[in-house]
Formats: structure tokens, C-alpha cells, sequence
């Protein structure tokens, strides 16, 4: 695992055109749309037991 991964695209207009920001960790600046913004990682999530979810119910 990296520790950091870029975005591939703009979350708001989908260009590719991403540059690193100099506001700080997972800043990113959109250079066709001129919007910055943070990526930002906030953990994993807990496994459901199977029964829980809406496939795991009755046949």
C-alpha cells in the first residue's frame, strides 16, 4: 500500500487536470474548473454479519 494515492479525476467536473495543492496533506486543484479540494481518509469499516444484509435475507 502507497501512502499516498491521487485522484484520477475531478469529483466536480471529471477532468484529469489535477495538480497537488500547497494548502496541506490531499489538497488537490483542479486546473479546468479552478476547484481545490481535500481527499481525506477516515478508516474501515466493520464487516456485517451476512443476515444483515439485504441479500443475506430469505429466499
Amino acid at each position: 500500500m502507497t501512502e499516498r494515492a491521487a485522484p484520477f479525476y475531478c469529483p466536480y467536473c471529471g477532468d484529469e487536470d489535477l495538480r497537488p495543492s500547497e494548502e496541506g496533506h490531499g489538497a488537490w486543484e483542479c486546473r479546468a474548473c479552478s476547484r481545490a479540494f481535500q481527499l481525506k481518509f477516515l478508516g474501515l469499516l466493520a464487516r456485517r454479519p451476512a443476515a444483515d444484509s439485504p441479500q443475506g435475507g430469505a429466499s
